[in-house]
């Protein structure tokens, strides 16, 4: 009688793509959605539900390049229609707020706000529409032998094992893909990492949102941003401790912080709604070197976090897809290796770019926690900067519209 193992391998359903896309959030469906433009068949595998993977609150603000990539790839009608463009910021302080015009510093760049949940759902949609294979809900999903023959093992009702050429590990911090290379080869991965002494405390309210423009407040009492999500949902957050309890935050006590901390000298302030959602979200920074092993090659949030101050992490993992398809249809049009060589040293580049634009805005509007007046001070000199400065101005708006997606190394 042959071994418990080989009796358990025996009954898996054997399946056979190209390419093994762990995660279905943003960076493994816009993937797959590039793969498939290119004719390179992928297998999409997601171990939450698909209305949980929809029902995530995340990030909604969208880079330039971000934009023109999913309009040109044809995943930009409903973008183009709902979402809500943005030629500005503005930067509050001494109760003042003071605009960054986007537009004229760069030559018509801007932002457009769009929930990741809308990216996500137009994402689902497309990938549907090709019929090609695309899991949620599985469960013990394991990723193996990416050095030479690549295979993932999974469950839904029945017990798969997937051979691929190549796997892309687009899950997360909570995956599997980046501790298989932690473990595989520690040795020879760095991972670099950077934690915040405070947090952030965000809620969307059924409000209309009282300003066009995102406004990134520092007051006495700490960091507040006014944001969006559509023209009848403001997206608030304020910056507290990393150990708050949320059940010690009435709507009431959030929403007295909101307006202290938005309080301004022409009278603006948030408009109020009932609260739809509030959490609290840590602060940190990561990032992976290198980006890859073997075969098996990280992407968005697996490779690398950005702390939300700068609205970075989603673009990040938009830049990385498109130079990892870009890499993978060269490899398969061509026969060429190089591109696939350079991944990880070509996203790095872009990554760390963003990790210091993103510390630079963090630093410069949160309150550190030992509340020393001189850093506060140093803070509303470097801000009063920033806003009289057409130089520091422009490169604010440089990496805030977004850095090009594919930055090349020297």
């Amino acid at each position: 009688m042959p071994p418990e193992s080989s009796r358990i391998k025996l009954c898996m359903k054997s399946l056979r793509t190209q390419v093994g896309i762990v995660g279905a959030g943003p960076a493994g469906l816009l993937l797959g959605h590039l793969l498939h433009l290119q004719g390179i068949d992928s297998i999409i595998l997601e171990d939450r539900s698909r209305e949980y993977v929809i029902g995530r609150v995340r990030a909604g603000v969208l880079e330039q390049g971000t934009v023109d990539l999913l309009v040109s790839v044809g995943l930009g009608e409903r973008l183009q229609r709902e979402g809500m463009r943005h030629g500005a910021i503005q930067l509050c302080f001494r109760r003042q707020r003071h605009r960054i015009n986007f537009d004229e510093l760069t030559s018509g760049r801007s932002i457009t706000v769009y929930g990741q949940n809308e990216l996500v759902t137009d994402l689902i949609a497309a990938r549907q529409a090709t019929g090609l294979p695309l899991y949620f809900s599985v469960r013990d999903l394991r990723v193996a032998d990416f050095d030479s023959a690549p295979r993932i093992t999974f469950q839904t009702e029945d017990e798969y094992e997937i051979q691929c050429d190549f796997i892309a590990g687009c899950d997360g911090g909570h995956g599997v893909c980046r501790p298989s290379i932690l473990t595989r080869d520690a040795g020879a991965v760095n991972v670099y990492e950077r934690q915040y002494p405070f947090a952030w405390l965000g809620i969307l309210a059924q409000a209309a949102p009282s300003c066009e423009e995102l406004v990134y407040a520092l007051h006495e009492q700490g960091f507040a941003l006014f944001s969006m999500r559509s023209p009848s949902i403001t997206r608030l957050y304020l910056q507290c401790a990393p150990d708050e309890n949320i059940e010690n935050w009435s709507d009431d006590r959030i929403w007295q912080e909101l307006t202290a901390r938005f309080e301004t000298t022409d009278g603006w302030s948030p408009n109020r709604g009932p609260v739809l959602q509030k959490g609290i979200s840590a602060m940190h920074s990561l990032v992976v070197e290198p980006m890859r092993c073997g075969r098996l090659f990280l992407a968005g949030d697996a490779a690398h976090i950005v702390p939300a101050t700068g609205a970075k992490g989603l673009n990040l993992a938009v830049a990385d897809v498109r130079v990892l398809a870009r890499a993978l249809a060269a490899y398969y049009r061509e026969g060429r290796k190089d591109l696939l060589d350079r991944y990880s040293d070509q996203c790095l580049r872009r990554v760390w770019a963003v990790q210091r634009f993103s510390w630079w805005m963090t630093s410069m509007l949160h309150l550190a926690p030992d509340g020393v007046e001189f850093d506060y001070r140093r803070q509303l000199a470097e801000l009063d900067y920033v806003t009289t400065s057409r130089a520091a101005m422009t490169c604010l708006a440089e990496n805030y519209t977004g850095l090009p997606l594919e930055i090349e190394s020297p």
